[in-house]
């Protein structure tokens, strides 16, 4: 595979601002002073890599605005690394002031007892939050109730190569839109660009989820647990083998590129010219065009060509306040997470990362306006989430199990990259994941 092993070299920190990773800082407890009196706040993250680079510039800046507040920002690892460690510090003075915890988090950190919710801030303070970008605060927002703040918002995207299209004599400024069309243009690739497949899907359980919500379905029964804790999947056969049924046609005519559950692997075969379109994360688009030695165009996510297009669910991290700190230091947490939410932070995170802004003012800036004139793929991410309907099924769904549950869809998809049969993928998924559901309630005593 031509260039590959320069591109596997190169991609090693491409996913990090997306996921975490680089060497761990070390740790301390929270609170305190500095010498010259300044409220410490200890700051739990899982930024790597680019994303790393942008949030200790953001921190850096806002300690040199002020002359009380002092962050002390620590990468702790992946998400689940951070939370492990966050479970086993809990409620003693080495837990951190506030920590950053993937969506999927969510009910596990309400349930956990060990956060103050930031609605308890927000009215407090008389804080206005509708002025955020609403398809990110709907997720966070349960009952009319916040517990955490939005911060690194993400939703994945399908890259293209369009100079592949355009040897197809494809426009490449019309991507593909469904399921049938990407079949199509996939197998028109393969024929016009020697060695090239059309189409790869990472096995993620995230994009699994997020194909389904497209489509206009449920992960999770109960209006995706935001209407009563869930009790079995949410989804219809039909919906759910629309996925699998759909890669496994693409394995069969030889047009798929199976990279498993390697999103590394997947984007250096991208950047090496072995695979003309994937999906992948909205928060790796700077990265990826910035690599790439050809034309890389963005497009919305794809969905069944029967199904009207839904849009996405919302992706990435939220900052969590930890209970059972002093006032003060409560306090000055919650004036820095009103600080990353200012137009002009949230137009450089947007920039540097490739992470939506939260505040949707960020956009009208000029730092905002200029990256999008150079790199106008940054837009149509952007597009994409503000066109997505607002539904219980774009909503996302809500419960302490839905990471066991993704591995359960990873272990499927993989089954049909595989050359697995279908129905019994499927059924044998439906039946883990109603299982894990089952447990999850057992445990909690429902």
């Amino acid at each position: 595979m031509k260039k590959l092993s320069f591109m596997l070299t190169l991609i090693a920190v491409l996913l990090l601002a997306a996921c975490g990773g680089g060497s761990s800082d070390s740790s301390s407890g929270s609170g305190g002073q500095t010498e010259d009196g300044k409220q410490i706040v200890t700051f739990w993250h899982s930024m790597g890599g680019a994303g790393q680079d942008a949030l200790n510039s953001i921190v850096e800046d806002f300690n040199a605005s002020q002359d009380k507040i002092e962050v002390v920002a620590e990468y702790q690892g992946t998400y689940d690394e951070s939370l492990t460690k966050f479970n086993a510090v809990a409620g003693t003075d080495s837990a951190p002031t506030m920590i950053q915890t993937f969506e999927i988090g969510t009910m596990s950190m309400i349930n956990s007892g060990n956060i103050k919710p930031i609605q308890d801030l927000i009215d407090e303070d008389g804080y206005d939050m509708s002025g955020l970008e609403e398809n990110i605060v709907n997720y966070y927002s349960l009952d009319g109730k916040f517990y955490s703040m939005p911060f690194n918002s993400s939703t994945p995207v399908m890259y293209y190569n369009k100079d592949a299209f355009a040897a197809a004599g494809l426009d490449h400024e019309n991507p593909p839109a469904t399921f049938e069309e990407i079949e199509e243009v996939s197998k028109k690739i393969g024929e016009a660009n020697d060695g090239m497949k059309g189409f790869a899907l990472q096995a993620y359980g995230w994009l699994w989820e997020q194909l389904l919500a497209n489509q206009g379905a449920l992960l999770l029964n109960n209006d995706n647990g935001r209407t009563g804790t869930p009790t079995e999947i949410g989804w219809t056969e039909e919906e759910g083998k629309s996925i699998l049924n759909w890669v496994k046609r693409m394995v069969d005519d030889g047009t798929f590129a199976n990279y498993g559950t390697n999103g590394d692997n997947m984007i250096a075969g991208f950047l090496a010219g072995d695979v003309a379109m994937f999906l992948q994360s909205s928060a790796s688009a700077r990265d990826v065009i910035d690599s790439a030695d050809f034309e890389v165009g963005i497009a919305f996510l794809p969905h069944p060509g029967d199904k009207e297009r839904q849009g996405v669910v919302i992706g990435g991290a939220s900052l969590w306040m930890i209970d059972g700190k002093p006032e003060e230091e409560t306090k000055a947490a919650w004036e820095f997470m009103k600080y990353l939410q200012t137009p002009e932070v949230q137009g450089k995170w947007h920039v540097g990362t490739g992470y939506f802004a939260i505040n949707p003012e960020a956009y009208e800036t000029d730092i905002v306006k200029e990256a999008w004139e150079e790199m106008p793929q940054l837009k149509v991410t952007v597009e994409q989430l503000q066109s997505t309907k607002s539904s219980y099924a774009t909503q996302g769904a809500l419960m302490d199990m839905l990471p066991e549950g993704r591995k359960i869809m990873e272990t499927a998809l993989e089954t049909i990259y595989n050359g697995g049969d279908v129905d019994e993928a499927y059924e044998t998924a439906v039946k883990q994941f109603n299982e894990a559901i089952e447990t999850a309630n057992r445990a909690r005593g429902e």
